[in-house]
């Protein structure tokens, strides 16, 4: 520990660097993929907004719960299968995965293709899971 602020102290440039793009890194993580959303306001989305939940998970995950009526689409085969989420457009989409590190890149995936209204649930199901909501499975 000591050594760590000796570092600290004789290289105040190096390290106040590296603190600014540490948090510009997570900034842009945060912002990339769409906003999040807790799972109270996923339910709220759903029932006022008739929000589409989309699990980027493989599919035996899906199977062994998800949100009810959820879209299983794969991380990998996101770009590929594109043309079954084109008939929601123009509703609120909200992304999940195990625990929230997937979506945001599939977030600004659907963003580049057209999809404006792009959120993600924070924590992914891990989440959702600890907050005691439903799941269903296949």
């Amino acid at each position: 520990m000591e050594q760590l602020l000796a570092f600290v102290v004789d290289h105040p440039y190096l390290v106040g660097s590296f603190a600014v793009l540490l948090a510009l890194f997570v900034r842009n993580e945060m912002v990339r993929g769409g906003t999040t959303v807790s799972s109270q306001e996923l339910v709220a989305m759903v029932n006022s907004q008739d929000a589409l939940v989309l699990d980027i998970r493989d599919k035996k995950e899906f199977e062994e719960g998800h949100i009810v009526d959820a879209i299983n689409i794969p991380h990998g085969n996101l770009e590929s299968r594109v043309d079954e989420l084109k008939k929601y457009k123009e509703k609120p989409i909200v992304i999940t995965c195990k625990q929230g590190q997937h979506s945001g890149a599939a977030g600004t995936a659907l963003k580049k293709m057209g999809f404006e209204h792009v959120t993600r649930l924070r924590g992914g199901l891990a989440e959702w899971r600890g907050a005691n909501m439903p799941v269903v499975k296949a």
